[in-house]
């Protein structure tokens, strides 16, 4: 006897990336508000635009350089990850758009519980701890990002199949 399931195809429209509509999964980094200057006026900070959550069973702060080929569009999602250890930061480095796919924290997403966002080249997203989220997707270019996450014992990566195939348009 044999069963033939058919997945759900399921397009998902990315909206823009706003601090509001990501506040549920985390911060949106990007210069806003006023700036402290710094460097004797020849700089300015913009400060405290993300918190870092990453000492949890003895973590640190790492700081790595991750590079995402492009996918075209409609770019089709492989899976979700989450980390219940630590927050973790993505910035682009040479301000490339990118999408960003994410799901709140706690049980495995369903395909309802997805939410995209498009990110300028200027904006960087900080996933809260154990909000699930899809890998860098690259747009039109290469993306060269610098992350923050955490470095150190326990395990800090689970990763479920999306139950549907499920991929991300453009507006």
């Amino acid at each position: 006897m044999t069963s033939t399931a058919t997945l759900e195809k399921v397009t998902l429209t990315a909206a823009p990336l706003t601090a509001e509509a990501f506040a549920p999964y985390g911060d949106v980094i990007e210069s806003v508000g006023e700036p402290i200057p710094i460097n004797q006026g020849k700089g300015w900070r913009y400060l405290d635009l993300a918190r870092i959550d990453v000492t949890a069973e003895g973590g640190h702060a790492g700081v790595s350089r991750v590079t995402c080929a492009p996918e075209a569009l409609p770019v089709p999602l492989r899976l979700m990850e989450r980390h219940p250890l630590g927050s973790q930061v993505f910035t682009p480095v040479d301000g490339q758009r990118y999408l960003v796919v994410v799901a709140p924290a706690g049980d495995p997403p369903t395909v309802a519980s997805l939410r995209a966002f498009i990110a300028t080249g200027k904006q960087g997203v900080n996933y809260h701890r154990g909000t699930w989220h899809h890998p860098m997707i690259a747009l039109d270019q290469r993306c060269d990002f610098l992350e923050v996450h955490r470095v150190g014992p326990g395990k800090n990566c689970d990763e479920v199949a999306i139950p549907a195939q499920v991929s991300v348009r453009l507006p």
